[in-house]
């Protein structure tokens, strides 16, 4: 299967955003803040082609017809980058439900290891997976296979920063889900940290250390 085509925010604000989240200056209090204001951008764009159902709107001058939102929607944020992802989406999809995935990513294999999932029965129609940063795209993967296991038919993956080499692995493991990127950046280094990057984005938005 030929993979989808991903897709690089093209936009003057993000990239003048971008450039604050990168800044090792940049507290975490403004951190949060502007990946969520990226993460607007991100949902916006990765919305735009969902199915509407017709219905009728009352004004308060007449009746005139409406949409709303015609399938079932599930946030994913993987823990605990994810979370400052999750919010701004809740925010423009209040229909959605958010269901949590928790993976980390050892430090030695650089393989996620999965530490929480807790899925009902009966899976959303579209799932929205958001993890900032696609960096060796093994996480990114792992919640994507379990998104396709509960039965989710339609996944789409919405990250920050990207590397080639995450990018390459995510096309090649799921090349049916279409990935949203705020930018694409040079590689990864010998620690699987992106380059250029911005560090941790869990450490950066939550103000911790790395162990």
């Amino acid at each position: 299967m030929r993979p989808m085509a991903y897709h690089i925010l093209d936009h003057p604000l993000v990239r003048c955003l971008l450039s604050r989240l990168r800044n090792r200056d940049t507290q975490p209090s403004e951190f949060r803040l502007l990946v969520a204001q990226i993460t607007t951008f991100l949902g916006i764009e990765a919305t735009k082609d969902l199915a509407l159902q017709a219905i009728t709107v009352h004004t308060p001058i007449s009746a005139t017809q409406g949409h709303q939102l015609k399938n079932s929607i599930a946030i994913v944020p993987v823990l605990r980058a994810g979370l400052g992802m999750a919010e701004p989406l809740f925010d423009l999809l209040p229909q959605a439900a958010v269901r949590h995935v928790g993976l980390f990513r050892d430090e030695s294999s650089l393989l996620p290891v999965t530490y929480y999932q807790k899925l009902p029965r009966t899976p959303a129609e579209l799932a929205l997976v958001v993890d900032p940063m696609l960096a060796t795209g093994g996480t990114a993967i792992a919640t994507i296979t379990m998104m396709k296991e509960w039965g989710v038919a339609d996944i789409r993956f919405l990250g920050i920063l990207g590397a080639p080499e995450g990018l390459a692995a995510l096309q090649q493991a799921h090349p049916e889900v279409p990935i949203f990127l705020a930018a694409l950046d040079e590689k990864l280094n010998e620690l699987g940290y992106i380059v250029p990057g911005l560090g941790d984005a869990g450490d950066r938005q939550y103000h911790t250390t790395s162990a």
